[in-house]
């Protein structure tokens, strides 16, 4: 068995719809792919209270990030005259889509970038929870170091052998 032609195997292109057209955005270089990747694991950091590698933000705001994200789809935009707010989310969706995966750009496409449209509602939470299908991961035992069932002491009666 032979490997076959990648170009075979993968769709590198992620196609949005604005405004009755459909803009495809080409995969990206090497290079921007791992710099996205960068800023993305900066901001996560930053997200949760880290410290962010500031020469890694400092390297995104000096670039045209938008513009390398987007590739030839972002001149077409603007010829077109998108909207900022659809540039915007074109490309942030694009980032998402290079940081992970068509299905994850997907969602964050179809959420309009609203994070409270990403996670499942209530309903669906406490669906899930009914059905047993949140987690099927048994929970972790008490990490006090309390037993629940007491030890015998040293005047304990110890039972008779044989």
């Amino acid at each position: 068995m032979a490997f076959k032609a990648l170009e075979e195997l993968l769709d590198e292109c992620l196609h949005l719809p604005i405004k009755g057209r459909t803009y495809t955005v080409p995969a990206p270089s090497a290079a921007t792919g791992l710099r996205v990747q960068a800023i993305i694991n900066a901001a996560a950091v930053a997200a949760d209270g880290g410290e962010a590698d500031e020469q890694v933000l400092a390297d995104a705001a000096e670039r045209d990030l938008y513009r390398e994200v987007l590739g030839g789809a972002h001149e077409q935009m603007v010829e077109a005259g998108v909207t900022w707010p659809a540039l915007k989310h074109a490309a942030i969706t694009a980032m998402v889509w290079i940081a992970q995966d068509t299905e994850a750009a997907e969602r964050y496409w179809n959420a309009g970038g609203d994070p409270s449209q990403l996670a499942p509602n209530r309903e669906t939470r406490r669906a899930q929870a009914r059905s047993g299908a949140a987690s099927s991961t048994p929970n972790r035992g008490s990490s006090s170091g309390t037993n629940t069932h007491p030890v015998p002491g040293p005047n304990a009666a110890t039972p008779p052998m044989g």
